[in-house]
């Protein structure tokens, strides 16, 4: 059996921006601001023409590792994240999130700190926030208290923000996805686990409004693509159909899915 670890689990909390100077500040002042001392913060810029990478070498002496150059989109530029990280979990806070408390980080590390095995996945809740940073409440499709990678053929159950995986299992984003990578590799990453650990806590706030939702289209059919392949062709078909009855749901009380 692995001995009991003797040190703090240390995190490469990772940010994904271009042309965010409107959003990135109050991102990386969540990631500075983190009461929690084990954090490598690493910034990857897709070549910004606003003032974001401004906005980045104002707060250069916080960041471990940044660059801003042109990259194949967000989820290329989040392999690059996974490439430069060095910490035992890797945790994505992209431009517009930000951590739901300056001791989230400290709460998940006081979690497993001194367990024999630490979980190769933590997860939580998500707060959803609008541009004004007001609270939209909680997503109304909750986490499960137990996870498994079968579970999300009910849909992405966790937000990406709120999903914390060892980096050692953690592998590259498929870059054939270009709205729903993050869905693909979530599953992946939890075929991988030998321990998944519900957190029951809060632990980011998402800025509603990102390209999966302004490609809402696209972005569904790669997900069918995506369940098809995990699930099978028919079980996802029915849980299509569970689907659009959630979406059309949530749309008439004005809730987010």
């Amino acid at each position: 059996m692995q001995s009991e670890h003797t040190t703090s689990p240390v995190f490469s909390i990772i940010t994904i921006t271009y042309n965010a100077e409107h959003w990135l500040e109050q991102t990386i002042l969540s990631v500075l601001s983190q009461s929690y001392a084990g954090i490598e913060y690493i910034v990857i810029d897709g070549g910004s023409t606003d003032g974001t990478v401004e906005l980045i070498r104002r707060y250069a002496s916080g960041i471990t590792y940044w660059v801003s150059e042109p990259d194949k989109g967000i989820y290329d530029a989040m392999n690059k994240g996974l490439q430069r990280a060095t910490g035992d979990y890797v945790w994505f806070i992209n431009a517009g999130d930000s951590f739901y408390a300056a001791n989230t980080v400290q709460q998940v590390a006081t979690l497993i700190e001194g367990k024999k095995r630490w979980p190769d996945i933590l997860y939580g809740e998500t707060d959803i926030v609008d541009e004004a940073g007001r609270s939209l409440g909680l997503r109304r499709l909750r986490t499960p208290k137990r996870l498994s990678w079968k579970r999300f053929r009910m849909g992405m159950l966790v937000c990406h923000q709120s999903f914390v995986v060892k980096r050692l299992i953690a592998p590259s984003y498929d870059l054939q996805y270009r709205y729903s990578a993050d869905f693909d590799w979530c599953i992946r990453c939890m075929k991988q686990a030998r321990s998944i650990r519900n957190t029951h806590l809060i632990l980011s706030r998402f800025l509603d409004g990102g390209t999966s939702t302004k490609q809402r289209k696209a972005s569904l059919r790669e997900r069918y693509a995506i369940m098809c392949k995990y699930y099978g062709t028919f079980v996802t078909i029915l849980f299509h159909g569970w689907f659009a009855m959630r979406f059309y749901g949530a749309k008439l009380v004005g809730k987010h899915v």
